[in-house]
């Protein structure tokens, strides 16, 4: 019964997160498209040429994050090699998941996963993955100033200030979380066992406790001394993965400016830069499944600050299918001819292929 829910689950994020998604652009289009916007597209102000770019772009962005994982996983574990191509397909895998779950969850037991299938140890590869979060976290965290700054005193909006503050507070927390369990390694291990005694009461499976302990000792291990390793003893490699997070980051938040100017618009290179930076950590927040509608939303109320209002909603069309359906699209290609699923995908495809 359970194996049977787990799909249906999956399909209904997937189902959730595309009518969301349209539905929000679609009310945007309704209350944003006029004669004015009509009047835009039938002249000469469009450029295609741009719109192109940002899509080449947004590839690149995915190659430079793929050359991330592969850095930060050939530094924790040096006697495997992986090539660039391989984490980039790891990463192209993990889209579809990413953008059907909050906060881009589900791509990261995808990533693990097929990391560990590449030679890693599980808490190898979980050290990767959650150093990617936490190197995200370290830079977004350095470029919320400079956006704060620029929006300082543009955002009157009450409900997208409660959001951005409530995003930030969260934010935090989870990366504080995070710097403690590197640190205490041994609280981690007795706070999952106790989790896992809780949890063994309504597990139907007569497991042999001895082996579960051992594994979860195992991994927490493993995952703190390849991030210690890591952090401690690999100084040029992670140099390397923080320039490349910098670079797919600000690489990425060229898409909406190069969409501004195939729309013949002035690029506003700060202010938009300032608003992916805000935007990222709305989106951070668990909420609809790949964020849909939220993250709409929120470039809607962002962008309109220096976007005329009858272009709004063609600009956030193009945003969203650049960077979000477009994910989806290659997500579900690379997914299918990895694990030859795609609805009936679930964790427990992975431990099975093990």
């Amino acid at each position: 019964m359970e194996s049977e829910k787990r799909p249906k689950t999956l399909k209904l994020s997937i189902i959730v997160s595309l009518c969301l998604s349209i539905a929000i652009i679609l009310v945007i289009l309704y209350f944003t498209f006029d004669a004015e916007t009509f009047a835009h597209l039938s002249g000469q102000n469009i450029r295609y040429e741009f719109f192109f770019a940002a899509v080449l772009v947004n590839f690149i962005f995915w190659i430079l994050w793929g050359a991330r994982l592969r850095a930060l996983a050939n530094a924790v574990e040096s006697d495997v090699k992986i090539s660039l191509w391989e984490s980039t397909k790891i990463v192209m895998a993990n889209l579809f998941l990413a953008n059907i779950t909050p906060s881009m969850a589900g791509g990261e037991p995808v990533r693990i996963y097929l990391l560990n299938k590449d030679g890693l140890s599980v808490g190898c590869a979980t050290a990767v993955v959650l150093g990617e979060r936490l190197l995200d976290a370290i830079f977004l965290m350095i470029c919320f100033p400079f956006a704060f700054f620029v929006f300082r005193t543009k955002i009157n909006t009450g409900a997208l200030s409660i959001g951005l503050t409530i995003a930030l507070a969260v934010f935090v927390v989870v990366v504080g979380l995070f710097i403690y369990a590197l640190k205490n390694p041994e609280k981690i291990k007795s706070f999952v066992l106790f989790l896992n005694k809780k949890l063994g009461r309504f597990s139907r499976k007569n497991q042999i406790e001895s082996k579960i302990v051992e594994r979860i000792n195992e991994e927490v291990d493993n995952f703190h001394e390849s991030m210690v390793c890591f952090l401690s003893h690999k100084k040029m490699d992670f140099i390397k993965a923080c320039f490349f997070t910098a670079s797919f980051w600000i690489l990425g938040w060229m898409v909406p400016v190069l969409i501004l100017m195939g729309l013949g618009l002035q690029p506003h290179l700060i202010e938009s830069c300032a608003a992916q930076i805000l935007l990222i950590i709305i989106v951070m927040m668990p909420t609809t499944p790949g964020s849909a509608g939220v993250t709409e939303g929120g470039a809607a109320a962002l962008y309109s600050v220096f976007i005329s209002p009858h272009l709004i909603g063609i600009f956030i069309l193009l945003f969203r299918l650049i960077t979000y359906h477009m994910g989806l699209i290659v997500g579900v290609i690379f997914q299918y001819r990895i694990f030859k699923s795609v609805a009936s995908f679930s964790l427990d495809t992975i431990k099975t292929r093990k």
